[in-house]
């Protein structure tokens, strides 16, 4: 029976190799870590062989099938489609780098510039020096173990976790590119130090929130700043993706802030309703830097944005430890107290602009959820409210 785009999406890793048959000797290999990778079973000149097209979802199931289709045609031409894949690939650049630099570029449109230039700089530092010249489908696990070794020597181990996950979409593209069979990193899950994940400093007790929310209400420094950090605490936002707000995006008659997909981690646009208490915050800043183009400018230049250090300033300036809260706390504390009142995940992920890993569903649902995140933040605008005057526990 014929594969669907459905049943392959549903197929799960199990403790032993699957195979998935499409027909015409097309099938679907799913390896133990979940790698899906679309393979051909031929004859050829008496030899039984498997050609490996790419894998999926990077390659549909409809471009498999044509995959297919084109390696029957030059089977029936003499051809041995295997062969003529290696010597396809030995004409165009295979060593890591080029691989990598490859991937990279074809990835930085969906990226924002910070990530695009941290990506490239860990590959960069830890992996080109050893392992950049070699050709990508004869590196062994045993190689790349030995440089991501170097980096947990360093004491860096969440960086070395951080480098093998990048090490592995290198290699699945070139595994979609004809120029790898394997994902060599993917065989390393496992081998490397666990990882001490920190959370970052949160304030999640309500009484606690009250407290933070008066220190906010009483904070000296220049209303442009205090603004920003009530809107933190109201929106669920990145603290970058409020400091570089541009009046542009607000709709006051939607009453939405709708920011556009340059600014978000994602790239995905992100539609944030406004509650009562953000959008007096909102109209009121708009009194002060409304004739600009930015929504908090910088105290000496309107033209640029308060710097990244201004949140975690202020909230060291009110008594707050790093230990205590940081600016992404906001999201934290939102996303906890949201889920402990029985709100749905999906809302609360969406506001929290987690989108989901099928790109393309989060493209064409950019409103999603809307009505419900509208009530969610009006209810989450007056929950905080009344933290903020009674120093209620809950």
């Amino acid at each position: 029976m014929p594969l669907t785009d459905t049943a392959i999406r549903a197929a799960k890793p199990l403790d032993k190799p699957q195979k998935l048959f499409d027909g015409n000797g097309l099938f679907l290999f799913i390896s133990t870590h979940g790698t899906k990778s679309w393979r051909v079973k031929y004859t050829f000149q008496g030899r039984e062989k498997l050609l490996t097209l790419g894998t999926y979802p990077e390659l549909s199931l409809r471009e498999a099938r044509e995959g297919c289709a084109a390696a029957k045609k030059q089977l029936a031409a003499g051809t041995d489609p295997s062969a003529e894949k290696k010597l396809k690939a030995r004409s165009i650049q295979t060593t890591f780098e080029a691989v990598a630099r490859e991937w990279h570029a074809n990835q930085s449109a969906v990226w924002t510039e910070n990530y695009a230039k941290d990506v490239m700089e860990r590959i960069d530092k830890n992996i080109f020096p050893y392992l950049g010249n070699r050709p990508i489908a004869e590196i062994t696990p045993p190689e790349l173990l030995a440089v991501l070794r170097k980096i947990e020597v360093r004491g860096a181990v969440d960086q070395a976790h951080r480098v093998r996950g990048i090490c592995s979409l290198v290699f699945r593209y070139a595994i979609a590119t004809g120029r790898a069979e394997r994902d060599t990193a993917a065989d390393l899950r496992g081998a490397l130090k666990s990882r001490v994940v920190k959370p970052r400093a949160a304030i999640t007790e309500p009484s606690d929130i009250g407290g933070l929310l008066r220190a906010i209400d009483g904070f000296t420094g220049t209303y442009t700043v205090k603004a920003g950090l009530q809107l933190l605490a109201l929106t669920f936002l990145r603290p970058s993706e409020v400091r570089l707000g541009e009046w542009s995006e607000i709709d006051f008659e939607e009453k939405v802030w709708r920011i556009p997909a340059k600014r978000m981690k994602m790239r995905l646009e992100h539609i944030v309703p406004l509650s009562m208490q953000a959008l007096e915050i909102v109209n009121t800043l708009h009194e002060i830097s409304g004739d600009g183009r930015l929504m908090f400018p910088g105290l000496r230049s309107s033209e640029k944005a308060i710097s990244d250090a201004t949140f975690i300033a202020a909230l060291r300036r009110m008594g707050y430890t790093k230990e205590e809260m940081c600016a992404h706390g906001f999201r934290a504390m939102a996303s906890t107290l949201l889920n402990e009142q029985g709100y749905s995940a999906d809302v609360i992920e969406k506001q929290l602009a987690h989108n989901p890993r099928e790109k393309i569903r989060g493209i064409y649902n950019r409103a999603e959820y809307l009505s419900e995140r509208r009530k969610m933040m009006q209810e989450w605008a007056d929950y905080l409210t009344m933290l903020k005057n009674t120093n209620t526990k809950g």
